[in-house]
């Protein structure tokens, strides 16, 4: 169960940012300073991408290590069954908007938070590499 109060959780829940996150405005502010241009939380789009490449049709997601469940099945068992609830559904609904977003013809381009911290530069290189037409895997 959970240690802290339900005031306690709720309080601590309500400071998580969900948008305009420090790995967020990092690849942001990299790409305007190559002189990009794009749409940040597009929200006609499945998933409301962080960045959006209208003319490229190019979505990107720069996605939370925990709350996006980077190699959860190895985490999986050590977390409470809220959260492993939670984060599961995390994990089925970003698969599902970036099927319905390859479907309507975008590349989608997913980054990890610890990716932008480790390397913010080969994060923006993937994007720029995925607006020129090239995989934007590696």
């Amino acid at each position: 169960m959970d240690n802290l109060t339900r005031a306690q959780r709720s309080y601590c829940m309500s400071r998580v940012r969900g948008r305009d996150t420090g790995p967020e405005r990092a690849v942001g502010a990299a790409l305007r300073r190559l002189g990009l241009n794009f749409r940040r939380h597009d929200q006609t789009l499945p998933g409301r991408p962080d960045l959006t490449f209208a003319e490229s049709k190019v979505a990107v997601f720069i996605d939370g290590d925990f709350w996006h469940g980077f190699r959860f099945p190895s985490w999986r068992a050590k977390m409470s069954p809220f959260w492993r609830v939670k984060i599961t559904k995390n994990r089925l609904r970003d698969a599902r908007n970036f099927r319905r977003l390859r479907r309507a013809g975008w590349r989608v381009v997913r980054i990890w938070q610890h990716q932008v911290e480790a390397d913010p530069n080969r994060c923006v290189d993937r994007i720029v590499r995925a607006l020129a037409g090239a995989p934007a895997n590696g």
